[in-house]
């Protein structure tokens, strides 16, 4: 997909593949139909939007729309833009993510208007490391903590990577975890982030602890570009498309990864 349009954002994608696999595929309690509102259902908001590839191979998969529309990603008059938009009404998308730092919030808002609608059902985010270094992520994460906002599954995406270097040379972010701990979240640490089991198991054990009075936090320690021996351990892939030798060796080294599974 971003091969074909020269532009895009490829590290991030891969870095998340088994994550998204997991959530919906296996954790998340969805509806047949999707619905704005989702209410009966457990819903997800992409915050980082920029890898929204990801996303939109697997809102195809799952059926949400046809596989054929990926090939028109990133296109004019595409319902796939860059970063997920609302205005051409893609099923599965809820919220425009282009702008980074506000997704928690929206989730925040999300959860809470269950808790109105007595909707015992849940709220999954994912975010970027890079991305917390917008300051309006911690005025949420403190309000969701004080709050007790315990519908609230959020995923943090670490892998310490961000468009101009490493996270920790930018703004260094320190013990994410402990971070969150301070604010009243209950946080779990995912040392194998791209490990498909591993991710599975530790959604499933978030999920027990939601409704006990703590807003949960996984921070998922992944690597950018997985799968892709070239992209991995580096922000240069960012937001960088391969060129055609470049996609026809990765296509086959996650040819050999997929094998795994």
């Amino acid at each position: 997909m971003v091969h074909k349009v020269n532009s895009g954002h490829p590290g991030g994608s891969l870095g998340c593949t088994e994550f998204f696999v997991a959530l919906y595929y296996e954790i998340m309690k969805l509806h047949d139909t999707f619905t704005m509102d989702g209410i009966g259902e457990d819903i997800f908001f992409l915050s980082n939007g920029h890898i929204s590839p990801v996303y939109y191979s697997v809102l195809a998969r799952k059926g949400y729309f046809p596989l054929e529309e990926l090939n028109t990603f990133r296109m004019l008059d595409s319902r796939l833009q860059g970063h997920p938009t609302t205005h051409e009404g893609l099923p599965g998308v809820r919220i425009a993510s282009g702008s980074l730092g506000q997704g928690m919030s929206v989730a925040i808002g999300a959860a809470l208007a269950k808790k109105l609608n007595k909707d015992e059902h849940i709220v999954y985010s994912l975010h970027g490391d890079g991305e917390l270094q917008e300051g309006q992520n911690w005025e949420a994460i403190m309000f969701a903590g004080s709050k007790k906002v315990d519908n609230l599954i959020a995923t943090i995406d670490r892998n310490s990577q961000q468009i101009d270097g490493n996270t920790e040379d930018v703004m260094a972010l320190g013990d994410v975890g402990e971070k969150f701990r301070v604010f009243g979240w209950d946080v779990l640490e995912l040392k194998e982030g791209n490990d498909l089991k591993a991710i599975i198991d530790t959604l499933k054990d978030a999920k027990k602890r939601s409704g006990k009075g703590k807003p949960v936090c996984v921070i998922m320690h992944t690597v950018m570009g997985n799968g892709v021996d070239f992209m991995m351990h580096t922000h240069a892939w960012h937001g960088k498309a391969p060129n055609d030798e470049q996609l026809a060796i990765a296509l086959d080294q996650n040819e050999e990864t997929l094998g795994d599974y």
